[in-house]
């Protein structure tokens, strides 16, 4: 997304009136242009994939601290080095050389979404094994945020989003313009996935076989539950993690119910 830059001035109408004004060079660079997307009209290109929705929770209230400009910057900048990396090491098997083995392959696109970040990963030519690998490590990022991210950041902020929260779905996903920007029903289920409830990590069972997915012992991890979702369906079939679950309130389990 690029920025709009442009020199106001104050000019006078016709009644008498002074009003912003800008020269028409100026006033002709609001177009679609701005979102930075290429060729908007260009063929789209469909394929498979996983998107993960990571969110930091209650990261408006963070934002409405006295002086937010001096600190927002600042945490945005630790968080968003701190999650990359995090997600680099997370996939890394062995370190030989001159390569890097991989426990599967790391995503091919994200995009800052102002509480959190949309992670892509083509899963074309990826196995179940290893999109199950995926899920793992997102979920151990998730707890590596608050046993390993937010200790350092008591330090330096005060009110900061007490937990990351992530939303993982799978399905077709197609490419806009010059692929700078993608749309897809996935991205939208993992979107509303990172808000259910009080739970932390979720994801839709659909596309993920436990069996086939995971091992034996992070099969155990996770159990399906049915749950509403506003926009998406009234009976959706979604993973989570079991010892989140069960330290729900009575009233938040109601909301859940068993396949």
């Amino acid at each position: 997304m690029k920025t709009l830059s442009v020199n106001y001035s104050k000019l006078k109408g016709k009644d008498g009136n002074h009003f912003d004004s800008l020269s028409l060079t100026d006033f002709n660079k609001f177009n679609s242009d701005i979102l930075n997307l290429g060729a908007i009209s260009k063929d789209g290109k469909y394929f498979e994939a996983l998107a993960a929705i990571y969110d930091l929770e209650n990261f408006t209230l963070f934002c409405n601290q006295i002086d937010p400009h001096l600190v927002i910057p600042e945490y945005l900048n630790h968080f968003l080095r701190w999650l990359f990396r995090e997600i680099s090491d997370e996939f890394i098997k062995e370190k030989q050389e001159k390569y890097i083995l991989l426990w599967g392959r790391l995503p091919f696109f994200a995009k800052f979404m102002g509480d959190g970040v949309l992670f892509l990963w083509d899963t074309t030519k990826l196995g179940l094994t290893s999109i199950g690998n995926i899920v793992v490590s997102l979920q151990m990022i998730c707890d590596a945020y608050e046993y390993i991210f937010l200790p350092i950041s008591k330090k330096d902020f005060v009110k900061f989003p007490p937990r990351l929260r992530c939303g993982i779905a799978r399905g077709q996903i197609i490419s806009i313009g010059d692929g700078n920007d993608y749309v897809g029903p996935c991205i939208n289920v993992a979107a509303r996935l990172q808000k259910i409830g009080q739970l932390s990590f979720v994801f839709s069972r659909r596309g993920f076989n436990p069996v086939e997915c995971f091992s034996k012992e992070n099969q155990k991890s996770f159990i399906p539950k049915k749950v509403a979702i506003r926009g998406i369906g009234s009976e959706e079939l979604i993973l989570v993690d079991k010892d989140e679950f069960t330290l729900l309130s009575r009233d938040e389990k109601k909301l859940f119910s068993d396949p």
